[in-house]
């Protein structure tokens, strides 16, 4: 796999002394689904920080707030971390981030999120963020139109597609509305289906079996995350093309994702995070955007479904699982 580059704005990072080993700074740690489904990128998270000398337990110290897909909860696990006066808040995803943000306006934030961070107010701008907030933008939210794009390229022409979306979270309006004006634009109809339970996702598929969809998008959601195996399995047992928002679908097989590299992002989100421990100022330190935004294929996915990928989308993979 080739590996995505973010551009790199804070140069020279890996040089930064190490902290005290007497003091143990505390990073809040606020993501909005569990530490099972994150745990890859809590590892690149940690690598991240390793890289600038600053390892748990050795010299840094983590409290984690896992969500598990409860947005409700995410204001009042971000006042607890306020409360507690972390050296710095590592906000995972949009509604931790804006939870975060709502909380505090003194502790420094970094995050790591999809959707635009000007539009949900952690800052003025990507260049100049003027506040206690920065990090990494990687587009989940904001490539829809791609993701359907690349279906079309499998499926019937006007063939029903469904998207499905978490009513729960805050990025949902925007993605629907991107994923609406594309599929009008390809000559689909959008079919919406909701879920943010168990249950809800079983019901979604149900609904999207009776309508005969020909594919199925499914938005960036930390809830799904979490679930994605069993959307894999009914996407599966439906016989249903799908389109996902990051390769750790694909990796275990889901036909395609397509995003930044996930991992990658929140390596950078610890680069971001160390230099913030030793006092750089957030002013100092743009929100990063990534490079390059490429797919993710398994074709045994294909083959099981009966579909030939097209050369044209092959060629631009990044990942191609056999």
């Amino acid at each position: 796999m080739r590996r995505r580059e973010f551009v790199t704005l804070v140069g020279g990072a890996a040089a930064w002394p190490l902290a005290a080993r007497a003091q143990q700074p505390v990073i809040g740690f606020l993501n909005d689904g569990s530490s099972d489904a994150f745990a890859r990128r809590l590892e690149a998270f940690r690598q991240g920080l390793s890289e600038l000398g600053y390892v748990e337990g050795q010299n840094i110290a983590i409290k984690f707030r896992w969500a598990e897909g409860r947005y409700d909860q995410l204001p009042v696990m971000a006042a607890d971390l306020a409360h507690r006066q972390v050296a710095v808040i590592a906000a995972s995803a949009t509604p931790s981030a804006v939870a975060a943000k709502g909380a505090t306006s003194t502790i420094p934030i970094i995050f790591a999120v999809g959707g635009d961070p000007v539009k949900f107010g952690l800052v003025k701008s990507v260049a100049r963020p003027d506040g206690n907030a920065t990090g990494i933008n990687f587009f989940t939210t904001a490539v829809g139109q791609k993701r359907l794009g690349l279906l079309h390229e499998l499926v019937a022409k006007g063939a029903v597609i469904g998207f499905l979306i978490n009513p729960s979270n805050p990025n949902t309006t925007r993605s629907t509305e991107e994923a609406q004006a594309a599929a009008e634009q390809l000559g689909h109809k959008l079919i919406i289906v909701k879920a943010s339970t168990i249950a809800e996702i079983d019901m979604a598929f149900a609904t999207l079996v009776q309508a005969n969809v020909g594919g199925l998008v499914v938005d960036a959601d930390a809830f799904f995350v979490a679930r994605r195996v069993q959307i894999i399995t009914l996407a599966a047992r439906h016989g249903i093309p799908a389109i996902h928002p990051n390769s750790e679908f694909v990796a275990i097989g889901g036909l395609m994702g397509y995003a930044s590299s996930i991992p990658d992002a929140y390596r950078s989100m610890g680069n971001y995070t160390g230099p913030v421990l030793k006092g750089t100022k957030l002013a100092d330190l743009p929100v990063l955007q990534p490079t390059k935004l490429e797919p993710a294929i398994n074709l045994s996915t294909a083959r099981a479904l009966g579909l030939t990928i097209p050369p044209g989308v092959l060629a631009i993979a990044d990942e191609v699982i056999e």
